[in-house]
C-alpha cells in the first residue's frame, strides 16, 4: 500500500495526509463525456492492476439507448481491460468520506488501445504531432451557466438567484459584482481545484445571465483534456452545494449568448523547443499560416465533433459571441479563428468555434486534428479577414445533421482521429439526431398545430 501510495501526485498526497483514504472511483470518459467506471475499496485498490468494463458503454447515446455501432463480431459487449493512469489521480472533496478519482485508459484484450476511447482518440492525434517532430499546446477556456435547478423539462431554464436575492443579470461581462454575486459558488470551485490540484488562470463574467468563464493555463493537450473533464463535474458539485445548478449545454437560455469552449493552440519544436509560428525574427512562419488553412479546410468536416447535439447548432448566432463562418483575423472576436495579441514567443491560433457541449478529448482532437492536416498539406489560408466577420457569409452547417454528412465523407479527417472512432461515432450521433427528429416541439405546436 505504501508502494502504491507513493505514486500519486502532489496534491493527492497533500489531501490525504493524515487522513484515512476510503475509496477509489475509478473512471472514464464516454462519448459525450460523462464519468463512467466503478467505485472500489482502497484496499483492492492497491491489489489490482486493472478492471473491466464492456466496450459498449461507447456504444450509447446521450440518453441511455444504443446505436448500431457493432463490428464484423456482431454486439456481443466485449470487455475492455482498463489500467489507471496514476498520473490522474485527483481528489474527489465534495464526498462524505476521504475518495480519490483516477482516470483509466482502455485497452483490447491483445493491450492494443480501444479505438473508440476519446482520450485513445487524443493521444493518438498527439502522437501523430510527436512522429513529426512536433510538441502541440493547447489552452481551453470553459464557459459555462449557473441556472435554477430545473426539476421539470418542460419549463423553460433560468438563471440562478444570486447573493442579492435577484436573478442573474445579463449583458454583465467582465463585471466583478456580477461575479460577486456567485460568491459562494465560486468559493467552492476554487477550494474544489485547489484540492484537485488544479490551475485557475482566471474566471469572469460573461455575457449571459449566470455564464462564467473559467481560463486554464496551457500545457499538454492530454493533461488539460483530463482536467476540464474534471472541471465539469467539480464545477456541477459546487453549484448543488448552493441550490442551483451549473449547465454546459451549449444554448441553455433562448435570447442569451452560448457557452463555448474556445481552444488556443500552439506547437512546439521538439528539439529546439521553440515555438514553430515563430521565426527568429520574430515574424510569423509558414507553418503558421498552414495551421490557420487546416482549420479553415477541415473544420466543418469535425464540427459534428466539436458541435455534437442539436443543442450546440443553436449557439452559431449572428451577434450572440459565437463565430458564423472560419475567417480568421488578428485580434478579432468576431472571426472563427482568431490570432490573439502576443509575444513571438507565445504565438498562437484560437479556435472559437468548440461549444462546451464538447467532450473535452475529442473536442481538443478534433481541433488538433485540422490544424495537423494544414501543416501536413501546406495550403495558404484565406486573407485575413478584416472588420466584423458577422457581415459576412455563414459557411459551416447549420444542423447536426448536416454536419453528419461532411463528417462521413470526410477520410482524411478519419484518418487523423481512427477509422473505427469516426464510424462508431457516426452511428451514435446519428441515432441522437434521429431520436430528437421524432419529438414535438411547443413551437410546433403553439404554430403549426391550428394555422396549417
Amino acid at each position: 500500500m505504501a508502494d502504491w501510495t507513493d505514486k500519486l501526485p502532489d496534491a493527492a498526497r497533500e489531501y490525504l495526509e493524515g487522513k484515512r483514504l476510503d475509496e477509489i472511483e475509478c473512471i472514464i470518459s464516454d462519448l459525450p463525456g460523462i464519468a463512467r467506471g466503478k467505485a472500489v475499496p482502497a484496499s483492492k485498490f492497491a491489489r489490482q492492476e486493472f478492471f473491466h468494463l464492456p466496450d459498449s458503454i461507447f456504444f450509447q447515446t446521450i440518453t441511455g439507448d444504443w446505436g448500431e455501432a457493432a463490428g464484423e463480431e456482431g454486439f456481443i459487449e466485449k470487455d475492455m481491460i482498463l489500467r489507471p493512469d496514476m498520473a490522474t489521480a485527483t481528489a474527489a472533496p465534495w464526498t462524505g468520506d476521504w475518495t480519490l478519482q483516477v482516470i483509466h485508459d482502455a485497452y483490447d484484450r491483445e493491450g492494443k488501445p480501444v479505438p473508440c476511447s476519446p482520450r485513445n482518440v487524443l493521444k493518438r492525434v498527439v502522437q501523430l504531432y510527436r512522429d513529426k517532430g512536433w510538441e502541440p499546446v493547447v489552452a481551453p477556456e470553459m464557459e459555462f451557466f449557473l441556472v435554477g435547478r430545473n426539476l421539470d423539462p418542460a419549463h423553460e431554464i433560468v438563471p440562478m438567484i444570486g447573493r442579492s436575492g435577484r436573478p442573474a443579470a445579463a449583458r454583465q461581462a467582465y463585471s466583478m459584482t456580477a461575479v460577486d454575486e456567485f460568491g459562494p459558488v465560486i468559493d467552492d470551485i476554487y477550494d474544489f481545484a485547489e484540492a484537485q490540484g488544479f490551475e485557475i488562470d482566471g474566471i469572469t463574467q460573461e455575457g449571459g445571465a449566470g455564464q462564467l468563464e473559467i481560463n486554464l493555463v496551457h500545457g499538454d493537450p492530454v493533461k488539460l483534456a483530463d482536467e476540464v473533464f474534471y472541471f465539469k463535474r467539480l464545477i456541477r458539485e459546487a453549484a448543488m452545494r448552493h441550490d442551483c445548478y451549473a449547465t454546459f449545454m451549449a444554448k441553455p437560455i433562448a435570447d442569451e449568448p452560448g457557452s463555448a469552449m474556445h481552444v488556443h493552440h500552439s506547437v512546439v519544436d521538439l528539439e529546439t523547443g521553440e515555438n514553430i509560428f515563430s521565426n527568429a525574427d520574430g515574424t510569423e512562419t509558414e507553418a503558421f499560416h498552414h495551421f490557420i488553412a487546416g482549420l479553415q479546410n477541415h473544420m466543418p468536416d469535425a464540427l459534428a465533433v466539436i458541435a455534437p447535439y442539436v443543442n450546440s447548432y443553436r449557439r452559431y448566432v449572428k451577434d450572440h459571441a459565437a463565430p458564423i463562418n472560419l475567417e480568421w483575423g488578428r485580434d478579432n472576436r468576431t472571426t472563427g479563428i482568431r490570432v490573439p495579441l502576443s509575444s513571438p514567443k507565445s504565438r498562437r491560433v484560437e479556435n472559437r468555434l468548440a461549444g462546451m457541449d464538447c467532450n473535452p478529448y475529442l473536442g481538443i482532437a478534433a481541433s488538433l486534428a485540422c490544424g495537423y492536416l494544414g501543416l501536413i498539406e501546406g495550403k495558404a489560408p484565406k486573407p485575413e479577414f478584416k472588420g466584423d466577420a458577422y457581415d459576412g457569409d455563414g459557411d459551416i452547417p447549420q444542423v447536426l445533421g448536416q454536419a453528419l454528412d461532411l463528417f462521413d465523407e470526410a477520410t482524411a479527417l478519419h484518418e487523423v482521429l481512427g477509422a473505427e472512432f469516426a464510424r462508431v461515432y457516426s452511428i451514435v450521433k446519428r441515432a441522437e439526431y434521429e431520436e430528437f427528429l421524432q419529438v414535438i416541439s411547443p413551437w410546433e405546436r403553439e404554430h403549426l398545430l391550428m394555422n396549417v
